[in-house]
């Protein structure tokens, strides 16, 4: 059982505000159903000891995380988890916090501020995959657009500009992060609080309620045929976004069987990223053109755009370029410094590429 409604795939503004409401009451939904992601009453397994590496009978997650779980139909490796895993049709951050706060998830497929602003708001969780970009400058997430009529060649040509920004979102933390490398401040620009879900950027780029905003995939390459002709362009940014992150609350790795489900769904995540990287026409196919209702020319773009996966076994430069982004996001926001490497389960650090290799996919170089 899923939630009927994708936040990936609306297409108006107008019912933004209420794609969290839905989306969070179809994942309370589903733990009624039987995937409840409330903790068992069992003894407790500390944060420190090691991973259980069978999952028991009964044991269940709800994982928030589509893509990967159509990627594992795709490749015909979803039996490989069935039996412990109900998927939810949710991710991004607000949703996936607000459901691990209700106890309804166990796992949330995100960007890399939904960890930093969880620990900020009190809630407890640590990330137990990663995954970037091979290349990223060259295959960025998101670029600016500029809307049709204004001149913006370079990144010192921000100041002034009324620039779209999501508080608590992988793009508001790009925003901060372009203004810093560009030597200017918030005071030098007018930051406008609009929320980054669907096509509401580039609308708002379009109806010139704001200048400037990060938008990205297949956004890009729409916004510019769309609005090219009146003037509308994008520029690049030039500054590392590619992190992806599966994260969860540290009560579901604080259950034995939670946590023996969730180092599975790891490697069978670590194999279906692969998977897709070596399966492009495949995948267009089956998840673009016909999941998605993207055309093959969009699909297509999005592939190349995306460029080849990056699945490290080693999480140093990651904590470290996390650590970097807390420092900025704390000075610009008024929060504490936190320890980007209390964020993270090393004991998971591995599992994904142990399993690639174990499958034969060939380790990420």
């Amino acid at each position: 059982m899923s939630t009927t409604r994708n936040p990936r795939r609306t297409r108006r503004s107008g019912v933004a505000a209420i794609i969290l409401p839905l989306a969070l009451a179809g994942v309370l939904l589903l733990a009624g159903c039987g995937g409840n992601a409330d903790a068992g009453g069992g003894p407790k397994l500390t944060l420190d000891a090691a991973l259980p590496t069978t999952v028991p009978a009964g044991a269940k997650i709800v994982v928030g995380d589509p893509t990967t779980q159509k990627a594992l139909e795709l490749s015909g490796q979803l039996d490989k988890v069935s039996g412990f895993v109900e998927f939810a049709n949710l991710s991004g951050g607000p949703q996936t916090s607000e459901a691990f706060r209700a106890h309804a998830l166990d796992v949330g497929s995100v960007a890399e501020i939904p960890s930093i602003n969880a620990a900020w708001t009190g809630l407890k969780t640590k990330i137990v995959a990663s995954k970037f970009r091979k290349d990223p400058t060259n295959h960025p997430v998101y670029e600016l657009g500029i809307a049709p009529g204004v001149s913006v060649k370079s990144l010192a040509d921000l100041r002034g500009k009324k620039i779209a920004y999501s508080p608590g979102q992988a793009q508001g933390a790009l925003i901060l992060k372009v203004l810093k490398k560009a030597g200017l401040t918030k005071d030098d620009v007018k930051l406008v609080e609009i929320p980054s879900t669907g096509d509401v950027y580039p609308n708002a780029l379009a109806a010139k309620q704001v200048d400037v905003a990060p938008i990205g995939g297949v956004s890009i390459k729409r916004y510019l045929s769309k609005y090219g002709k009146d003037g509308a362009t994008t520029i690049e940014h030039g500054i590392r976004d590619d992190a992806s992150h599966l994260y969860v609350p540290t009560s579901s790795l604080e259950d034995p069987g939670k946590a023996a489900a969730i180092r599975a769904y790891v490697a069978a995540w670590g194999v279906a990223q692969q998977w897709i990287d070596t399966h492009p026409k495949e995948w267009i196919e089956g998840y673009y053109v016909k999941d998605q209702g993207l055309t093959q020319a969009d699909g297509q773009w999005l592939v190349e755009n995306a460029g080849h996966p990056d699945i490290p076994s080693d999480w140093s430069d990651a904590i470290t370029r996390m650590q970097d982004t807390i420092d900025l996001l704390a000075k610009e926001t008024n929060h504490p410094v936190i320890k980007a490497s209390d964020l993270y389960d090393l004991r998971f650090q591995t599992v994904a590429t142990d399993a690639i290799k174990a499958a034969g996919a060939g380790a990420p170089k």
